[in-house]
């Protein structure tokens, strides 16, 4: 009965309209879900491990210059500087550390003595 109360409705030209957008947006989501592939280089990540270390060694010297600064502008007492820049160069040696880690990865440099032959 349903479908005869809409079969003998008639259709208005703002009707049809909202019923080809929804067919149109049907139809482009069809097609996105099965005709468009992700290319390769959008599930690689954009930045490397060593890049990630250099940004936090960086963020980490600008904290550190930034501490500095703010000690010299009087905002912070002589014990709070050197337990806060204490703590800030320990994560920069650490930092530091995964960086070497990182790039003797890539470069596979030689370790241990000289070949005689070299010297």
């Amino acid at each position: 009965m349903l479908v005869l109360l809409i079969v003998a409705t008639p259709i208005s030209s703002g009707d049809w309209a909202v019923l080809g957008a929804c067919f149109a947006l049907a139809a482009a989501t069809g097609l996105f879900i099965f005709y468009i592939r992700p290319d390769a280089s959008d599930l690689a990540p954009h930045r490397s491990k060593l890049d990630q270390l250099l940004e936090r060694r960086d963020t980490i010297y600008d904290n550190l210059r930034d501490l500095r600064f703010e000690y010299r502008a009087g905002k912070y007492s002589e014990s709070d500087y050197e337990t806060m820049k204490n703590a800030m160069e320990v994560e920069a040696a650490l930092v530091l550390a995964e960086i070497d880690q990182a790039t003797d990865s890539i470069t596979k440099r030689p370790r241990g003595p000289k070949p005689v032959g070299a010297r």
